[in-house]
């Protein structure tokens, strides 16, 4: 199998366009208001009263609500465009953190209604989400380029906003978080209504929706290797992706306290950036074989708890391990956008984002239940094994290891 790297014609059209620019814009504004809402949150709703409990409950709320409409997210974009979906969830966003702010600034809001902002939020995300994918063909012809450039944002957004987040509820208040997190949702908007993009062909607006979901489905179960990768992805959601985080709080936090648990994620987050500059540069010409071979060594991350190693080692374990996610997810990303067509690729979008949000919550929910049967280690050590065993199996599909960079995909 060759994986040697493929045509390189699309390196020479330049990636910043004035539409790139914009778009990134707006991701890398958006993204790190969103890896700030989860600390803004805890201590808001901790000071409230409400506890660890309150959390999870509004967390709860807004990725129930994803998960329910994100499918007619993508029906939606494929309609009426993923950029107007998107402006116009960007708005209702705003208008919703803003209210949170408010409710904050001047009072005591019930939980209740902090669970009912979420759940619109999360509704409103599901109608943002699937545009994510599909408007990146539209603003940049070197897909693999553009895709890793998005993820070291999306890096960097995740590993810097959480720091940043609670610096500023120390130095200010939750109230104030929450209003900078609408603000990235104004400037997101505003990027994305700026974007100059040809018109593209729709689905039919006479046809129903489910008509429009059953198109997309069929669409996507037509080509093996679409969904033979869900599949595997659901299996390792439950088993490796799911679980790694409340383990690694778990042991890490018993053995290095609180500061080695932010350095061990530190590390993820450094590794995901190496992910997506090894990503703009590699160019395999079996792109999904390239990422499944890369995701064995994601299997280091449960290792390096399971083993015990000193911090530095488990540090050194979760760069590895997150730039080979990071490799993954560009492969993958640019796999999608190239062999999927446009006037689908929204509804298919969203039935891989469904089929991962199935997974991670699952995966979460049973890590403390297995790890308290039999014991956090003998579960990281299950965890590295179905990770090389899934990416193993992926292999042995011919689909996925045969597709290529730009020959159209086949549908068996």
């Amino acid at each position: 199998m060759s994986l040697t790297t493929g045509a390189r014609d699309q390196t020479a059209e330049p990636l910043w366009t004035r539409d790139f620019g914009l778009y990134f814009t707006a991701r890398l504004v958006s993204l790190l208001g969103d890896a700030m809402l989860p600390v803004a949150l805890m201590f808001g709703v901790i000071g409230l009263g409400y506890g660890a409990t309150g959390v999870g409950f509004i967390l709860a709320s807004q990725m129930l609500a994803f998960a329910v409409f994100v499918l007619f997210g993508g029906v939606l974009a494929d309609r009426f465009t993923p950029r107007r979906m998107m402006v116009g969830a960007d708005a209702v966003r705003f208008c919703l953190q803003a209210a949170s702010a408010v409710a904050f600034t001047v009072g005591h809001p019930p939980l209740w209604f902090l669970m009912g902002l979420a759940a619109l939020s999360g509704t409103a995300t599901a109608m943002f989400q699937p545009g994510v994918a599909s408007v990146i063909p539209q603003v940049a012809r070197d897909l693999q380029r553009a895709n890793a450039t998005v993820r070291v944002a999306e890096a960097m957004a995740s590993t810097l906003g959480p720091s940043l987040a609670a610096v500023l509820v120390a130095v200010s208040d939750v109230a104030f978080v929450l209003w900078v997190d609408a603000a990235t949702f104004a400037v997101s908007g505003a990027c994305l209504l700026a974007l100059r993009l040809a018109p593209g062909s729709r689905p039919d607006r006479k046809a129903s929706t489910w008509r429009n979901l059953v198109e997309g489905w069929q669409e996507f179960r037509s080509r093996t290797w679409l969904w033979v990768v869900i599949l595997a992805w659901i299996v390792a959601g439950i088993t490796m992706f799911g679980p790694i985080r409340p383990l690694t709080t778990l042991l890490v936090s018993e053995a290095h306290g609180s500061a080695g648990l932010g350095l061990v994620w530190t590390a993820f987050g450094v590794g995901n950036v190496l992910g997506g500059l090894v990503g703009m540069r590699f160019r395999p010409s079996r792109p999904l074989a390239a990422g499944a071979i890369a995701m064995f060594a994601w299997a280091a991350l449960p290792l390096g708890n399971a083993l015990q190693l000193p911090l530095w080692g488990i540090g050194a374990c979760y760069v590895v391990g997150g730039t080979s996610w990071a490799f993954w997810s560009v492969m993958w990303a640019t796999s999608v956008q190239t062999h999927v067509p446009a006037d689908v690729l929204n509804r298919v979008y969203a039935y891989d984002v469904a089929g991962s949000l199935i997974a991670f919550p699952v995966g979460q929910a049973l890590a403390g239940p297995v790890s308290d049967v039999i014991g956090a280690r003998t579960a990281l050590y299950g965890s590295a094994v179905v990770c090389l065993v899934t990416f193993a199996v992926l292999l042995c599909v011919p689909a996925v290891r045969s597709l290529r960079r730009d020959a159209p995909a086949p549908r068996a």
